[in-house]
């Protein structure tokens, strides 16, 4: 396409009209009438500078005005040379286009060769080079090069058949186009386009080239509804650059045709779908304790397009700050991640007053996730929490919020490795944390080494299956390997935190295998050798100055060796039981049983050798004492001790055929009504008292199409207990009691449920993924980010039923709700202490009261204490192109609200209001 540079002629052309001379403007509206007469006069064809015929122009219904000083469709046609009719051959041939011209309309298309012009009506279509015009009314004039298009009035007077005007990626959908083919110029009024997200509805467009549209009375918003848009930005006049930006002059906010005091006397309006740096505008809010504040307002640079960074930081008006740095990256098909660090600098009143503290804490956190297509034989991962313990609890960021519950920071980076063959080896290496946030404690790996050979079977045929107890003998190889670390937060990251550290490693080689018997009974054997590699072992000898047992810890590579023999026998056991045996169609026609019953056996030998004897001198006389060197081992201690012991186990589960509430299925449903019932316990045949351990009974089910899941425990001790709460070698039922002593019981209880029976709730990815990787919850029963200016943590796309309510009888509006709770409770009675040590109830839920509004909220009570937890109540407006919010937590530690409005889309997203508030701490 040809390029003109109209710039210059359009911007002399707007000056003129800013001129104040009376006689410049008389002279030149006398000059234009005079020359307009003149050319009329002449023939049938109008001269250069005349205005296009009626049938063009005015027949269109919308088409508004335009000041010929500043736009004129004289400018479209003025590059034609043309010459006095009285010097032209009439019998000069029909001008052509430069390109082919394709044409078609559904009712008529009438070329006049006097007027050298093709007019088409009805869904008229003109395709030129890369051009695209759909229409009404298209008239094309081979003469002027011109290209004129509208719309038509059906027969209720309705416009319809508007103008859509496409040419390479841009599409304008105006009222009317007068376009030159020659200049690739054209006219476009009360056109509508989408750039970028942003809709712009201008009166008057004049297409200067592919990249260049310049705007009068133009409308820019985000709005869906056009003709009533809830807001826009007024531009007098503008310069669009199709997909890069929007330059204007003077601008100012309209809410619903109200003009608003926010304006401009320019506006730049960023249309790129690149990634380009620029400022990230901060909220604001009040502290109680640390003055005014700015949060989470920085700078984002798109540093390639695999990684991006994000700097942002807070500032508090009594000197309190924080850093955070926010990187995202990722590679298709080869791996994503991102890496964040945090950092906070608080200051708690001011310098001299007795309850002045400073304190800095900081938070690192990176995640890292390599696609399976990327390399199938090795595999990198990471998922990494740590810093100060009390980080989120100290954390003035409002985002960081549903975190304050977190009781444990842990991380974990790993490679794997395998090595494909017969067999197949095995490696991984894995760097481990986990930080209490209430002791301080910090235990780590650094690193752990596990390698493993699959299994061989040595006496397997090399064709068919293994049968038999010989055919299924297989061994395996493991081996663990660790150096762990045991510290306090105080040490963390200092030379201190190694003198702890301690180095093992474990070789295990199992051998197995299984057969059957009796043809319903399976049977397994197993012969476990392990050996146990340490660096850290302990000599202990009795100092008669103190009398006591000193211990000192010994340097030195040392093993010991240990193997123990174990078999299985097992079964199962199906029943059956018919409920609607006369065939009635009862609700429940059947109950199906399972049993599968175990009974194992296994002999531990003592390996007395391992252990030593400390001779210790007391008033009574000289006393021995036990110990083994490898008592801090990692991987245990030998046993010294010969067990040899019977296990028992049962596990059942129930299900139901019922009938189904279709009445067109014949089948019956079958659901589950105990997914899992089992009890355990064991006997101890060497031993010379207490030869039964507790019984375990430990079960679980789902109720309600899956969405309650129900799990239960309890611990029976069949012993009694003295008057010293000690066991006792006596049966609890011969010592006046009941069969079994419970000593510790626990339920848990999920349900997520909505009025529609969809179950869980569909949250936004994100914000799940910023709790999950803070050490949280993956719902949202601790509350949810406040930081409302993020688009990441909102829900924009919650799944809506589209479908509108047939209205019945009577009022019934189904208002959609969600409710999400779970229950815990544990109980303890090891030494008749007979409480509940602990027992809590969470909640959260949101009920949409109106399609655009709704309300929500979480929090939690410990029935124990008495007392309500984090306690979180949202409200959000749906303002279609708006949306507002506010949160507020009314009570306790972490009491605050913050409301919010602001502008949905990416691309004016920081035309935002914005409010926070944590109120006065006295308070």
């Amino acid at each position: 396409m040809s390029i003109q540079k109209p710039s210059h002629t359009f911007t002399k052309i707007h000056l003129k009209a800013l001129r104040t001379h009376s006689l410049n403007i008389l002279f030149t509206l006398s000059f234009t009438v005079f020359i307009n007469t003149f050319s009329f006069a002449q023939g049938d064809i109008p001269k250069e500078g005349t205005k296009l015929p009626a049938v063009d122009v005015k027949e269109e219904p919308v088409t508004q005005e335009v000041d010929s000083t500043s736009i004129s469709i004289n400018e479209l046609v003025g590059t034609k040379q043309e010459v006095d009719s009285v010097k032209t051959d009439t019998i000069k041939p029909k001008p052509l286009l430069n390109s082919t011209v394709s044409y078609k309309a559904a009712d008529y298309m009438a070329y006049k060769k006097k007027e050298s012009k093709m007019y088409l009506y009805n869904e008229a279509q003109v395709l030129y080079e890369d051009m695209d015009i759909t229409a009404g009314h298209i008239i094309i004039d081979f003469n002027k090069d011109l290209v004129y298009a509208k719309g038509i009035v059906d027969t209720s007077g309705v416009y319809t058949q508007r103008p859509v005007f496409k040419q390479g990626e841009n599409v304008v959908e105006p009222d009317s186009i007068v376009f030159n083919t020659q200049t690739k110029q054209g006219l476009i009024y009360n056109s509508v386009t989408e750039q970028s997200g942003m809709n712009i509805k201008s009166e008057v467009t004049k297409k200067v080239n592919d990249s260049v549209y310049y705007l009068k009375n133009a409308k820019a918003t985000t709005a869906e509804d056009l003709d009533d848009p809830e807001y826009y930005f007024l531009i007098r006049t503008g310069k669009l650059v199709p997909g890069s930006k929007v330059i204007t002059g003077l601008t100012n906010l309209f809410i619903y045709d109200v003009p608003t005091p926010i304006g401009l006397p320019f506006a730049f309006f960023p249309l790129t779908k690149k990634r380009t740096s620029g400022v990230i505008f901060p909220s604001f809010g009040e502290d109680g304790t640390r003055g005014y504040f700015l949060q989470n307002g920085g700078y984002y640079f798109p540093i390639s397009d695999y990684v991006d960074l994000a700097v942002l930081g807070d500032y508090y008006t009594n000197g309190s700050y924080g850093l955070r740095l926010e990187s995202k990256y990722a590679k298709r098909y080869k791996f994503n991640g991102n890496v964040g660090f945090r950092y906070e600098n608080l200051i708690t009143s001011e310098r001299g007053f007795p309850d002045y503290a400073k304190t800095t804490i900081y938070n690192i956190r990176w995640s890292h996730a390599q696609d399976g297509k990327a390399n199938p034989t090795s595999r990198f991962s990471a998922s990494v929490n740590l810093g100060s313990s009390n980080y989120y609890q100290q954390s003035i960021n409002q985002i960081n919020l549903p975190s304050t519950q977190n009781n444990t920071l842990a991380s974990s980076i790993s490679y794997s490795k395998s090595f494909q063959g017969e067999p197949q080896v095995n490696l991984n290496l894995t760097a481990s944390h986990s930080q209490n946030t209430q002791t301080g404690t910090v235990n780590m790996t650094l690193p752990t080494l596990q390698g493993s050979v699959s299994r061989i079977f040595p006496f397997a045929p090399e064709g068919g299956s293994k049968k038999g107890i010989i055919q299924n003998i297989n061994l395996q190889y493991n081996l663990r390997a660790e150096n762990r670390i045991a510290t306090t937060e105080e040490f963390f990251f200092k030379s201190e935190m190694f003198d702890d550290a301690k180095i093992g490693a474990q070789h295990t080689i199992p051998l197995t295998t299984n057969f059957k018997i009796f043809k319903h009974f399976s049977m397994s054997a197993n012969a476990n050798f392990n050996e146990v590699w340490t660096l850290n072992t302990v000599n202990k000898y009795f100092d008669p100055e103190t009398e006591t047992i000193v211990s000192e810890d010994v340097t030195g590579f040392d093993a010991f060796r240990t193997y123990n023999f174990s078999t299985s026998i097992g079964t199962t056991i199906y029943g059956m039981f018919n409920l609607d045996k006369n065939k009635e169609n009862k609700k429940i026609q059947a109950i199906r049983h399972v049993i599968r019953p175990t009974i194992s056996y296994n002999i531990n030998p003592a390996f007395d050798n391992y252990y030593d004897t400390v001779e210790v001198i007391d008033a009574d006389g000289t006393t021995i004492s036990e110990y083994t060197r490898f008592e801090n081992n990692l991987f245990g201690t030998p046993n010294n001790t010969f067990s040899s012991s019977i296990g028992i186990g049962v596990s059942n589960n129930f299900e139901a055929k019922v009938r189904d509430k279709d009445s067109t299925k014949v089948e019956p449903k079958k659901i589950i009504l105990l997914n899992n019932l089992n009890f355990s316990t064991s006997y101890n045949v060497a031993g010379d008292s207490l030869n039964w351990s507790p019984l375990r009974v430990t079960g679980g089910t789902q109720l309600f199409n899956n969405k309650m899941n129900i799990n239960f425990g309890a611990t029976l001790d069949p012993y009694a207990l003295d008057s010293n709460n000690n066991k006792i070698d006596t049966y609890n039922i011969n010592n006046g009691g009941s069969l079994f002593r419970m000593t510790s019981a626990n339920f848990t209880l999920g349900y997520s449920f909505d009025s529609k029976g969809l179950g869980a709730k569909d949250e936004n990815e994100n914000a799940k993924k910023e709790r999950l990787l803070s050490g949280g919850r993956d719902d949202d029963l601790f509350g949810v980010s406040e930081d409302f200016a993020d688009s990441r943590f909102l829900d924009d796309n919650k799944n809506k039923d589209e479908e509108e309510e047939k209205p019945g009888e009577l009022y019934n509006y189904k208002i959609p709700w969600n409710f999400r709770i779970a229950y815990a409770l544990n109980y303890s009675n090891n030494q008749r202490q007979n409480e509940i040590s602990s027992h809590s109830l969470m909640f959260s839920g949101d009920i949409e009261i109106s399609p655009k509004w709704s309300i929500g909220g979480s929090s939690s009570y410990d029935f124990k204490n008495k007392g309500f937890g984090l306690t979180q109540l949202r409200f959000q407006r749906d303002l279609l192109s708006w949306r507002m919010n506010f949160s507020w937590v009314p009570f306790g530690t972490y009491n605050r609200w913050n409301f919010f409005i602001g502008i949905k889309s990416n691309i004016l997203k920081d035309l935002k209001y914005e409010q926070r508030r944590k109120p006065d701490e006295q308070l």
